[in-house]
């Protein structure tokens, strides 16, 4: 923003020092500081609000033009429905095919329990 050197910098520095004094330049520092921090802040404000407008105007242009564009693939695909009477399909195709018988299924009964294995729990002998 601002282009100022180190020369610059040390006359600014040396000429604060025999105005203000040393004695009140730390409290002058202080204040200056607050004020250059309250003038970027309120700058960052505006640049934010610029740059949401800025987006928001580029939102709306991009809205236009899909809007077109989506306007003239409608009127493009009304003219290919017209010029070639072609029945449209609202669903999956329909195919001819025979049935496909699935057997029930198989029903075994229940195996016995083995002998070996415990029955209700483990076997407690006593």
């Amino acid at each position: 923003m601002f282009d100022i050197g180190a020369a610059e910098l040390l006359v600014i520095i040396i000429v604060a020092v025999v105005v203000i004094g040393p004695k009140d330049l730390p409290l002058a520092m202080r204040v200056a500081g607050r004020w250059i921090g309250k003038m970027r802040r309120v700058s960052a404000h505006f640049r934010s609000g610029i740059d949401t407008m800025v987006r928001e105007a580029e939102l709306e242009d991009m809205e236009k033009k899909w809007k077109a564009q989506n306007e003239e693939i409608m009127r493009r695909s009304a003219a290919l429905t017209t010029d070639t009477e072609a029945p449209v399909m609202t669903g999956p195709p329909v195919v001819d095919a025979p049935p496909v018988e699935v057997p029930p299924a198989e029903v075994t009964p229940e195996t016995p329990p083995s002998d070996h294995a415990p029955k209700g729990g483990a076997d407690v002998q006593g």
